[in-house]
């Protein structure tokens, strides 16, 4: 049995099918189990692991933990402890690229939080596996109302730089380290970016592509004012003004790009083009 936290989210969705391919039990938890929308055979609990509310029986029976701390409302010092007394063996954690084991993690807001959980499951004496994803290619889904009512996304940084990851690759990732019966994955830190740099207005670009609608482009506004759009998307003010900043610092230069999603799961990252065309339903 392996337990998956933030299972209807876009990673989470993708681990569930994987893991439910491969044969293996499934509880997922979700706030609404009624609207999980998840594969037949899925042990479902109820929990608001954001509350700090753990149920019952969580881990009874799990040998493994998939750990999102999106879900868990970014404290998973309790849950990682619980799932340690309950005998659960392994831990595989959706961290963040931001992390870079240097004293610059504890000046950020995300960076903050994901290495202190590291941390936590380091301590645990449980088995892990971290993956570090880079800039999430499902970050675009914000853009999704402005493309379909005006065709123009607004944020502060055109030319703000990375490369974007899909989240399939990161379930692949995440499952080979789930499913490993050699050690080949424990204690390994799996930076997980797409294959190329991308700048924003690129991706927008790409997005218009794929739906056939060249039109589509990206407008330039301030720093405040993608603040306080982040904000009314329900994003925490420090966290947002901290991806914002991230974003104007990357303006210029080299996104980083990493081979680990070819290296763990013997296939090239799925690049930003092959997203847009996946979800070119959400932009319509």
């Amino acid at each position: 049995m392996i337990v998956v936290t933030g299972a209807t989210g876009n990673i989470g969705r993708e681990l569930v099918d994987r893991l439910v391919a491969a044969d293996v039990g499934v509880r997922a938890v979700s706030r609404a189990p009624e609207r999980a929308g998840l594969p037949a055979g899925v042990e479902v609990v109820r929990a608001d692991l954001a509350g700090g509310a753990e149920p019952d029986g969580l881990f009874t029976g799990a040998r493994a933990l998939f750990l999102n701390i999106a879900a868990t409302g970014l404290e998973a010092g309790g849950l990682i402890e619980a799932a340690a007394k309950a005998g659960v063996r392994r831990i595989v954690f959706n961290s963040s690229m931001s992390v870079t084991d240097t004293p610059v993690d504890e000046e950020g807001f995300i960076a903050r939080a994901h290495a202190a959980a590291e941390r936590a499951i380091r301590d645990s004496g449980l088995e892990w596996t971290f993956v570090r994803g880079g800039m999430y290619a499902t970050n675009a889904l914000q853009w999704a109302e402005q493309i379909r009512s005006e065709g123009v996304v607004r944020g502060a940084y055109a030319g703000a730089v990375g490369a974007p990851v899909h989240e399939a690759d990161l379930a692949d990732i995440a499952a080979a380290a789930l499913l490993d019966t050699t050690g080949a994955h424990l204690g390994q830190v799996y930076v997980a970016t797409g294959p190329a740099g991308l700048t924003m207005a690129e991706q927008v670009d790409a997005i218009g592509r794929a739906l056939g609608r060249p039109e589509v482009r990206f407008e330039e506004v301030s720093f405040e004012e993608a603040v306080a759009a982040m904000e009314r998307a329900g994003a925490p003010r420090v966290a947002a003004e901290d991806i914002i900043r991230y974003f104007g610092a990357s303006v210029g230069q080299e996104a980083p790009v990493t081979d680990a999603v070819q290296r763990v799961t013997g296939h090239p990252a799925r690049s930003f083009e092959q997203w847009a065309r996946d979800h070119v339903a959400d932009f319509r």
